[in-house]
This record gives structure tokens, sequence and C-alpha cells, in this order.
């Protein structure tokens, strides 16, 4: 018998249905950030998150508003699916005032403190310890929240990435290690720089519970992000997870990308996590071409929106060039 219409049913096309939208309204940013940074009103570095949008769409949905987030440099999709506004996030991009962090920031430092999301990080792996930090504070203050923190295969080469689950696993602190495996730290293969190259397998030797996810997959992250907070929110302690995942552009607007075969990135291409997903719905009936033009319509009128608003924002006053080196006195 046929179960379509039902509660469950329902409350999965729901689900689906957010994962979906989530993923949508990163992929139309990004794109728009393309087509900005061409016209110049855009400028800096910045790394796209085009291909990995099923690990930002489905973790930001396991996690609480009072859960702590810390970022890398390719967050534009983290944020955006942590909730931070989209007018801010592009406003940032702009240099502009009105942007996340006042338009100092730019692509690689996004900062929300209301939605405990800290940073974008542009120095590799430099989160990390960012991370644990937090953890420790709340479990210092006896806050039951977690902070998931968020890196790439190429911080896996970096101390602090040893030290950092080290000192959580021995301290029992509720930090949620998320990473997102592209195959690449910028230009180099993993196998090129990592003789193990299973980076959960690699976790779980500081004794924390560790496990590969398909990061193609929003369903798979979702399910395993949610997972790991019911594990650690009944038990400290930290988990590991080892999103793997594909980057369809290159490592940032600057690279000339010559290290990878344009067939392997054809490859991944086929599964690429909104298509996937699409097909998914349509099979079992629960997404119509309507609906998705639907969709469509709204992240267009929100990206217009918010680009408007950003070319129309003002740049910082010259005079405030120096304004918080230090911490202002309220």
């Amino acid at each position: 018998m046929s179960r379509r219409g039902s509660p469950a049913t329902s409350a999965k096309a729901k689900h689906r249905t957010e994962l979906l939208r989530q993923m949508l309204r990163i992929r139309r940013f990004e794109e728009r950030c393309v087509e900005l940074y061409s016209t110049a009103e855009i400028r800096g570095f910045m790394h796209l998150y085009i291909g990995e949008e099923a690990v930002a769409a489905g973790l930001m949905q396991a996690l609480s508003p009072d859960d702590a987030v810390v970022s890398t440099y390719r967050e534009h999709g983290h944020a955006l699916a942590r909730g931070v506004p989209m007018v801010s996030v592009m406003a940032e991009m702009f240099g502009r005032v009105t942007g996340c962090s006042r338009g100092r920031g730019g692509s690689m430092h996004l900062f929300d403190v209301s939605r405990r999301f800290y940073g974008g990080n542009a120095i590799v792996g430099g989160g990390l310890p960012i991370a644990v930090g937090l953890a420790l504070a709340d479990a210092m203050r006896g806050r039951p929240q977690v902070t998931a923190c968020l890196f790439g295969d190429g911080a896996v080469a970096e101390g602090e990435f040893h030290e950092c689950l080290n000192l959580a696993a021995l301290w029992r602190l509720p930090v949620l290690f998320c990473c997102e495996n592209n195959l690449y730290a910028m230009g180099t293969a993993l196998a090129r720089a990592q003789a193990e190259t299973d980076l959960a397998l690699r976790a779980s030797s500081y004794g924390m519970p560790s496990w590969a996810v398909d990061g193609m997959d929003a369903e798979a992250v979702a399910a395993a992000g949610h997972r790991a907070v019911e594990t650690m929110r009944g038990s400290p302690g930290p988990c590991f997870l080892e999103l793997r995942t594909y980057r369809f552009r290159a490592h940032s607007m600057y690279d000339a990308e010559r290290y990878r075969d344009k067939a392997e990135v054809e490859h991944w291409k086929q599964y690429d996590p909104i298509d996937r997903l699409t097909a998914r719905m349509r099979d079992d009936g629960e997404l119509t071409d309507e609906t998705l033009t639907a969709l469509g319509s709204e992240m267009d009128t929100e990206l217009d929106g918010a680009v408007s608003e950003a070319q129309a924002g003002a740049l910082e006053p010259v005079e405030d060039l120096t304004r918080f080196v230090y911490t202002e006195q309220p």
C-alpha cells in the first residue's frame, strides 16, 4: 500500500524540500558572486562552495540555534545555511558597512555572533583551536551546547588538528569536528600528501566516535549530523565526521586549476547533490516542475534584493580605519 500523503511521508517531503531549498539558495548565491566578481564589483580572494552544498544544508539542520559554528574561508554556504541573512553576506562581499563584518572581512571572514557563527577563518585549520576554546567555555559554564567546527582535508596536515582532537577527547569537550574532504588541499591531492587517506580512521585514534559520510547526499549528511549531535548531548565528548565531497570550481577565483583532470571534475558532477535530491524527490512524487520553478523564483528575488542593497550600501569612512583594533568600551 502506498504511503504517499501519510504524516510520516509529509514530514519527509518537508525535510527534503528544505534541504533542496537551502542547496539551491547557496548555489544561486555562488553563481551570482561569480558574475559580480567578473565585473569587479566583488574583489579580493573568493572561494566558492559549488558542489559542496549538501554538507552545509544537511549539517546545519542538525544544530540548534544555541550551538556554535566555526567555519573556514570557504564559508558562504555555511553562513547562509546557518541563517546569516543573505543581504548581510552579500554586503560583506561588497565591502559595505552593512555587511556582517562591517565590510572588513570580505569573503573569507563572515561573522555573526547573534547566530553563534564565529567565522570565516583565512588560516588553514585556524578555526580548530577556536572551536575547542568555545566548547571549553560552554562546558565550564554548564551549557549543554555543541560546537561544530568545519575544515578541509588540508587542515589534517596541520599540527593544530592533532592537538585539538587530542585536547577535545582528553577533556571530553562537545566539539563536532566536520572535515569537508574534497580530495584537494588547495592544489595538492590528498593521496599525494597523506599516507593514510581514511581521515575518519585517523580521528578515531583519539578515542572519539568517527565515521565517513557521503558528502554529496544532503539527507545522509543531515542523518549523520543528527546522530553525532545526539551522541554528544547524551555523553560528553567530541565526534568526528569525514564528509566526502567535491568542489566543482577551482580552489579560488585566482586558481589556474592545472592539478586535476577535467574528466575527473565531470565525473564528480554526476553526483551533483542538487540533482541527486531533485531526482529522488521526483521519483517519490514529492517535487513538481511548478514547485521547482517557484523555488528558483524565490531565490532570484532574494538575490536581486541582496545585490541591490549591497550596491547601495556605504563604505566605511576612512576616519574609522582604526576602530575595533582594540575593544571598544560600551
